[in-house]
């Protein structure tokens, strides 16, 4: 095996930082306004909603499996938590507890799919991200809630670092990241999810119930896109039928970007915040430069492919 195979993945694990590193010099150089700490609290304010979605994808992905429907689940939970506020008064706090439970459903039905009809997850998810855009549209009647509780708004409020006001949103999407990477890398249920990934076969033979970590990773999946529905309706004071319709696709970016492997058992929950953060620092930076919106999607997908290149010769490596 020649030593710069060998060296693939260490590069592999410090590429998104690399690259995080690399565009915000390219972007400091093309635009003056770029390199302000008002600019990287607009990013992390941007970012937080796929940000907190790509917690969960990032799970499902350690196991082998995808999410399609992560997106417009969280669109579902933003309609259910402000029709509830709005139709039936119910406080805030509570309205929001059933906009997550409802997002939670959807993903334990995700996971009892996938381990009890052993339908592949790309199959599951396909029909459930249909299904999730069909109640949310018939639900909310294709109308947009705007009629809520300010409480439901205070994630969208800023605190002050400074001169620097940064949204209470981004702080928590922050904090989450930091509690699943605890989660992962201290606990017994955290390696769980990564043996699963590895070998399901093996971990099944070591008396760990792999059926049962699946369903719970998928529901907890649900979980945090709950909690980005209440930060996308923090962020526009409103529940959105329409919201979701892209969020799947960068959630999977994120997650990829941040070098996570899509065949399961590798990858740093952390990895995937800064890969959120590749994608909103380059579509901030083109659009501070004047580049079309056309051409940031086009950069995303050359990332993408870079990404997934990258992560197939690391494996090749490691064999």
């Amino acid at each position: 095996m020649s030593t710069k195979t060998s060296k693939l993945p260490p590069v592999a694990t410090l590429g998104p930082f690399i690259a995080l590193l690399l565009a915000c010099i390219f972007f400091a150089s093309q635009s003056d306004r770029f390199m302000t700490t008002q600019n990287f609290a607009l990013i992390l304010q941007q970012v937080m909603v796929v940000g907190v979605i790509a917690i969960g994808q990032t799970l499902i992905i350690l196991t082998a499996g995808i999410d399609l429907s992560c997106g417009m689940v969280m669109a579902l939970g933003s309609i259910v938590m402000t029709k509830f506020a709005a139709d039936f008064s119910l406080p805030a706090p509570l309205a929001i507890l059933c906009g997550i439970a409802a997002t939670t459903l959807f993903g334990l039905i995700n996971g009892l799919l996938v381990t009890r009809i052993k339908l592949p997850p790309f199959i599951v998810t396909l029909g459930t991200l249909n299904i999730a855009f069909a109640v949310t549209q018939l639900y909310s009647h294709a109308q947009t809630i705007t009629n809520i509780p300010d409480e439901m708004n205070w994630l969208g409020n800023t605190l002050k670092f400074g001169d620097t006001a940064v949204a209470y949103g981004a702080v928590l999407m922050i904090a989450l990241y930091v509690l699943v990477w605890l989660w992962l890398r201290e606990t017994a249920a955290g390696r769980h999810v990564y043996a699963v990934g590895n070998s399901p076969e093996a971990t099944r033979l070591t008396g760990i119930n792999t059926d049962r970590v699946l369903v719970a990773v998928y529901a907890l999946a649900g979980v945090f896109y709950g909690i980005a529905s209440m930060l996308s309706v923090a962020r526009t004071g409103a529940g959105d039928p329409n919201a979701g319709q892209t969020e799947n696709l960068d959630a999977i970016t994120a997650v990829v970007l941040g070098g996570t492997s899509l065949f399961g058992g590798r990858g740093v929950i952390l990895g995937t915040l800064v890969g959120g953060l590749i994608v909103g620092v380059f579509r901030n930076g083109l659009t501070l430069i004047g580049v079309s919106s056309v051409y940031q999607i086009l950069v995303t997908g050359i990332l993408v492919i870079l990404a997934v290149a990258t992560d197939q010769m690391s494996r090749k490596g490691a064999r």
